[in-house]
């Protein structure tokens, strides 16, 4: 089972925090497919937080298709990853991206419209 780490002095949410390391440990398979995550309290005792951020994760994560909650049994990765987990991840990862690419060019002086300007261009080529 993977250690899922959080950092409260962090500017990133924990929330933001907890999901990101899940999905990371989804995609890398360091959490295998069929595999069972700790349940809502266990790992909000073991990271310190609130039970409901973890509940709001958990949620958020078997909305986008990552995981599935067996009522009774507990939440776990799926078998086989569904379409709309595959998309899900892929616009998350894009965005992702988006926001680093376009915050180093604005540490670096470059608009929004020059950055545009550029990609369209790269696009031509």
């Amino acid at each position: 089972m993977p250690t899922f780490v959080v950092d409260s002095s962090s500017p990133t949410p924990i929330y933001a925090q907890l999901e990101r390391s899940i999905r990371a440990a989804i995609a890398t398979g360091e959490l295998a497919r069929g595999a069972q995550l700790p349940t809502v309290r266990q790992l909000a005792v073991d990271l310190a937080v609130n039970a409901n951020t973890v509940a709001r994760v958990y949620a958020q994560l078997e909305r986008d298709g990552m995981l599935e909650t067996r009522r009774g049994v507990g939440t776990f990765v799926p078998e086989s990853p569904t379409p709309q987990a595959t998309r899900a991840h892929r616009e998350r990862e894009l965005r992702e991206l988006i926001q680093r690419f376009v915050g180093d060019a604005a540490l670096l002086g470059f608009t929004l419209p020059e950055l545009i300007n550029q990609l369209r261009n790269e696009e031509k080529k």
